[in-house]
């Protein structure tokens, strides 16, 4: 079976790994596209069905409550019949779910649609790093986990440019229904280069062999850093949540800037993060002390969401600031991956990051009721103080997370 031990420098071991990180690169992008599927479009669907901010913020919530239940569950999944099928799967949903949202005739259906992009989304944190873990070389993990990262922050970034741009020339209910070819197209790509995915199953050779298995299956749920991972998780998601949800809006406001400017903030934010997270490539292969480049890196981006909470600045350097934020936020994410590599035990990749990855989904999750709240409260400068604060508190998480993993190993 070829795992992540492997430790081949072929040509041919080189373009596979090359290859596996790019096809698993391009569903995580897809994957992150969606999460911005609904929030770039606030504006018209705001208007078209009278919603308050809380209710848009719902729909965020409703997408990553189920993603976050199924991710949890998926993992089980993906560790049962292989990440592929699973993928593949995934991809699927988020394109009809697309459908579904662009032909909505009520907030009912906002809803559905939502849910749906949340069971599609559920695949893909477990199905990813599994694909990595078992088929990159171990050597080039750390570069495979920085490209995981960018091309999801990529997606981020592209989103609000695509659905903005087709939304203003001609309908936020076109926007959504061009939208739909993209998983479908990524899904056709992965189809194409489908052995390039596959990993082997463990089959037990005997009732008493699966049974026991099956006993020691939640073993992993015992260990203390998988849930300090979890709370890591957790807290960097609500910090994601109101940039994501409420960044634009906030900014608008606090600002006066034009909805072009505010949707350029939030690309440049999510560019300077795919940035950042190239070079917490190199800086996480370097090193195995993660929880440090991370505390480093989120204390360096909390310090200038505070700035921009302070509105002590012109609009122009306020988009400047959402991309120094970003690349801060950024640095973080490859030794965010190896901090829960460390943490996870043999054998059990996918129910880790599933179980791990749904502490993702909780805090974007909860985020968008807070700082809808928020907004409907008239506060736009509590939206950049409270990813600041959350940043503090990940920041204590992931300390806690590497003492406990580095007390393990001694």
């Amino acid at each position: 079976m070829t795992t992540a031990a492997t430790t081949q420098t072929t040509p041919e071991n080189m373009k596979k790994d090359v290859m596996v990180i790019s096809l698993v690169g391009l569903a995580h992008g897809i994957s992150h596209f969606f999460h911005m599927i609904l929030a770039p479009l606030f504006p018209w669907i705001k208007d078209a069905f009278s919603l308050s901010f809380a209710e848009l913020g719902l729909l965020m919530t409703v997408f990553f409550v189920i993603s976050g239940i199924g991710q949890a569950l998926s993992g089980f999944i993906v560790d049962k019949v292989g990440a592929r099928a699973v993928l593949f799967f995934g991809i699927s949903c988020l394109g009809f779910a697309a459908l579904v949202l662009s032909m909505s005739q009520n907030y009912s259906m906002l809803l559905m649609g939502s849910m749906l992009a949340g069971v599609g989304n559920s695949v893909f944190h477990p199905s990813d790093y599994t694909l990595l873990n078992k088929k990159v070389s171990s050597q080039r993990l750390g570069y495979a986990f920085s490209v995981h990262g960018i091309t999801g922050n990529l997606g981020w970034a592209a989103a609000p440019v695509f659905l903005v741009t087709i939304a203003g020339l001609t309908t936020w209910r076109t926007a959504l229904f061009c939208a739909a070819f993209l998983p479908f197209t990524v899904l056709a790509i992965l189809f194409f280069y489908r052995d390039l995915l596959y990993t082997e199953i463990v089959q037990h050779k005997s009732a008493a062999h699966a049974a026991k298995a099956a006993e020691g299956a939640m073993d992993f749920m015992s260990i203390p850093a998988v849930w300090m991972c979890f709370g890591f998780f957790f807290m960097t998601a609500m910090a994601l949540g109101g940039i994501q949800s409420f960044s634009s809006v906030s900014l608008r406001q606090m600002y006066d800037m034009s909805l072009g400017s505010a949707t350029t903030a939030y690309t440049l934010y999510m560019l300077a993060s795919a940035a950042g997270m190239l070079l917490g490539g190199f800086l996480a292969a370097k090193t195995t002390h993660h929880d440090r480049t991370i505390t480093f890196a989120f204390s360096f981006a909390g310090i200038f969401s505070l700035i921009l909470a302070s509105g002590a600045v012109n609009a122009g350097v306020a988009v400047l600031l959402m991309g120094v934020i970003g690349f801060g936020s950024g640095i973080a994410g490859p030794s965010r991956d190896l901090m829960i590599r460390a943490a996870a035990p043999k054998n059990a990749t996918g129910r880790v990051y599933g179980i791990v990855y749904s502490g993702l989904d909780s805090g974007l999750a909860v985020a968008p009721l807070i700082f809808g709240a928020i907004m409907d409260a008239h506060h736009p400068s509590w939206v950049f103080i409270c990813v600041g604060f959350f940043q503090v508190l990940a920041i204590l998480t992931a300390i806690n997370v590497g003492s406990k993993t580095r007390a393990l190993a001694v």
